[in-house]
């Protein structure tokens, strides 16, 4: 996934602001899709210049408000049907636990312990997320329900799993 797909889905939703975008990124897609300011305003940029998406409105202290045009619109929807997805995996932990046996099974079984630890965190602090939304009827709800019950699952999987991976190790 780009940047630039993350940007043209936000704004499919409604016209926005780069604040407004950078706080969607935080609020709703972190666990997805992080960003930056300085990335996510180079993006719009770079939207802008190549034509998927204009200025909308403009306000205050020159505060511009983005739109998809139809070219942004059909890129997006030729990414979402028609690319396919990246798949490669690199997962740093897991990378960390193949070579373990390098600091023995003390400093292993802490690690996978942490492992665990992070998992049970990342559940609770999207449990949490998850109260504190107002869900609507929407797809923005519906599909962003989807992602977050996927984080949700997946924190447990991790939590699980280093459990087990720990008494591997005893």
């Amino acid at each position: 996934m780009s940047l630039r797909h993350a940007v043209l889905g936000l704004l499919d939703e409604h016209p926005m602001s780069g604040y407004d975008l950078l706080k969607r990124f935080e609020q709703a897609m972190s666990n997805v899709w992080a960003a930056t300011q300085s990335q996510l305003y180079g993006e719009l940029g770079k939207l802008e210049t190549a034509g998927l998406i204009r200025v909308h409105a403009e306000g205050p202290r020159g505060r511009k408000e983005y739109e998809l045009t139809d070219a942004g619109r059909e890129e997006l929807r030729h990414w979402l049907v028609e690319v396919e997805p990246n798949r490669v995996t690199r997962n740093e932990s897991l990378l960390r636990v193949y070579f373990l046996g390098a600091v023995g099974p003390e400093r292993a079984r802490e690690y996978l312990a942490n492992l665990g630890e992070t998992g049970r965190r990342r559940s609770e602090r999207l449990t949490e997320l998850d109260a504190a939304i107002d869900w609507g009827d929407d797809d923005p709800s519906l599909y962003g329900r989807l992602v977050l019950e996927w984080g949700k699952r997946f924190s447990a999987m991790q939590q699980e799993w280093a459990e087990w991976a720990v008494k591997q190790v005893e």
